[in-house]
Order: structure tokens, then sequence, then C-alpha cells
């Protein structure tokens, strides 16, 4: 994929849909002044979204252990609890945008409440400790982590106590989502979606191996919106498939390739509040934003270790205020940006 992206809908009446779609353009290469934040798209058009910052460690957005705490661990030489972070992963957030995230190259679990400045961080629950924790999800005060190697999804509270295992009709799970009260694993081995409740009962599953609808070549991350459609990165078949609550197939987002719209390894998905569905393409180390019918709007970023740069992205998430987190893997960071809406 060119780092230079040229607009998408040409001219005249192509150009007029794409006006009244949203009047996005499609650009990769960050811009702005030397210095400056980088923003998407660039001049003359406003921009769209635009880098805020990048999260290392959880002072990073502005929490600290407590005192008593880090005096603790000076003494006794213990983890400070402001470690950086080694690999993160999976990246989540809770019903009050507080963001859940796994790192891979810590084996960790780890928790930012924003409401209340605090950093929870776990590597193991009530003696289980996580070998390749790679999704999460949280609803109220309880936690689902998808741990591939373990074959499981690990559920536990915020006290750091295991609830249940859910190993029912898993063999690899690598994607997770919870949409109402039902939570939506892929299991990419079994190139399928098996469904709970959030009690951890089995209720359906759906999909097998294959490149039609409704089936699966290796899916490796799940996202839910709010009018309960679930989102599928069906991974080796480079596109994400649109399923409702019921796991009845509607649509596909991308195909393979490397123009506008195609994917060369597609990873987290998530979805605005205001219906954009956005892909992380880990190969290309950008992401890019769909209409809910699939066609591009923007793309974001391009490979590097810039701000506004990735170096194998993974996961992402977005707030209702329109803050988009993405794990920039092996850039050892959390990147955000933000929505900045339409001018």
């Amino acid at each position: 994929m060119s780092n230079q992206r040229h607009h998408l809908f040409g001219v005249g009446p192509a150009l007029a849909l794409g006006l009244l779609t949203l009047a996005w353009a499609a650009s990769a290469s960050p811009v702005g002044a030397p210095g400056a934040n980088p923003a998407w798209p660039p001049p003359p058009q406003a921009p769209r979204v635009a880098y805020v910052q990048s999260l290392t460690r959880p002072t990073d957005a502005g929490i600290r252990p407590p005192v008593w705490r880090r005096l603790g661990n000076w003494i006794t030489g213990a983890q400070t609890g402001n470690e950086p972070f080694v690999r993160p992963f999976g990246l989540a957030l809770d019903e009050n945008d507080n963001l859940c995230l796994t790192d891979t190259g810590a084996g960790a679990v780890g928790y930012l409440d924003f409401t209340r400045k605090k950093w929870s961080y776990w590597t193991s629950v009530s003696r289980l400790k996580f070998v390749m924790p790679v999704a999460v999800a949280k609803q109220n005060h309880t936690f689902y982590v998808a741990d591939s190697a373990l074959g499981a999804v690990i559920v536990f509270n915020e006290k750091g106590r295991l609830l249940f295992k859910i190993t029912n009709g898993l063999t690899r799970p690598t994607g997770l989502a919870i949409s109402k009260d039902r939570l939506f694993v892929a299991d990419s081995q079994r190139h399928c979606m098996v469904v709970f409740d959030l009690a951890g009962h089995p209720v359906f599953h759906f999909g097998k191996r294959g490149d039609g609808p409704d089936e699966f070549n290796f899916p490796t991350h799940v996202a839910a919106d709010r009018a309960g459609h679930v989102y599928v990165t069906d991974s080796i078949n480079y596109r994400v498939e649109v399923f409702d609550a019921t796991g009845r197939f509607l649509s596909q987002i991308g195909s393979a390739g490397d123009s506008f719209g195609q994917f060369s390894r597609p990873k987290g998905a998530a979805v605005d509040s205001q219906g954009h569905v956005y892909v992380v393409d880990a190969i290309f180390g950008n992401v890019q934003i769909f209409t809910p019918e699939g066609q591009l709007l923007l793309d974001v970023g391009e490979a590097g270790q810039n701000a506004g740069q990735f170096w194998l992205p993974n996961g992402i998430a977005i707030s209702r205020s329109g803050r988009i987190y993405i794990s920039d893997v092996f850039n050892h960071r959390i990147q955000v940006l933000k929505y900045l809406g339409q001018p």
C-alpha cells in the first residue's frame, strides 16, 4: 500500500456521492508542521482524525500508584506498578469508557480506570497464571479474557478473584466481544464463532472453514456495535464479516489486495458512535475507516515508529466521545487518536 494515498472518489458524480456520504477523503500520511501532531486527511481538507498522545505506561494516562504503594515498593524492591507496556495487544472499553488491555509480552491483563485514576494489573488470578492473553472484554465488575494458549476464556472480578473458566467448545480463542447478554468468542483453530451467556453457558455457534458467507479462515478478532451487529475479522480471507445477534450473515467489508479498502493482514475492528467501521491492518500499519456499507472513507497512519505510525498494530477500541485507542504492539505503546467530526 503506497504511502501517498489519493482521493478515493475521483471527480464528477462519484465525487458528489463521496461528499454526500461524509465528505471524507483517503490519505495515509500524517500531516502538519514539523513538531505538530499528525492529522488526517491533509490540507486543504479539514482534518477528521488527529493524533492525541501515546501511552507507554500507566502514568502517561495521568494514573500513578498510591504513595503508600510506591513507598512500599521502594523499600522492598518490588515492581513500581508503573512498568512500561511490553507488547500491548488486545483492547476494550467498559461501559464507563475505562480501558482494558492485554499485554502478551508480559503475560498480563491491565485496567486503566480513568474515572478513579487507578491502574490494576494481573499476571494471574487465584493461582491461575495467564500464558497468552490476547483479548479482553469487561461488563460491570467482571473481566473476560481470552487466553489462546490455555484454550479458555478466564473470567474474574476487579479484585482479581477467579470466578470461572469457559472451555466448553473452545480450542484456541483469539477474540471476544460482549453484546448485550451474550459473549461472542472467535475460535481461530476451529474457524467458527462460539456464543455464551455471561455466566459461561454455551448458547449457539456458527461458521465453518471456507471463504463464502458465514465461513471463516482463522478468525481472530470480534467487535460489536450498539445495534447488536457483530464484526468478525476473517483474517486469512482478508475481510471483516458482519452478522446480526443471531449469527445471521449480513455483509462483508474489504478483500485481499493493496488498493483502497483492501487488506493485507486485518486485525482489530471497532465501530464509532457515528457508525463508521475502523479496521486495523498489521502489515500496512494503518487503520482504514469505512461506512457501514463498506465504502472506504479514510485511511490513517502508516508503518513506522513516529507519532501516527505503527509497527504491527493489533487492537482498537473507540470511546463514546470519539477517542480511538490502538495497540501499537512492537512500538510497545497504545496510540490515542481523536475523531474530530465534520466541519
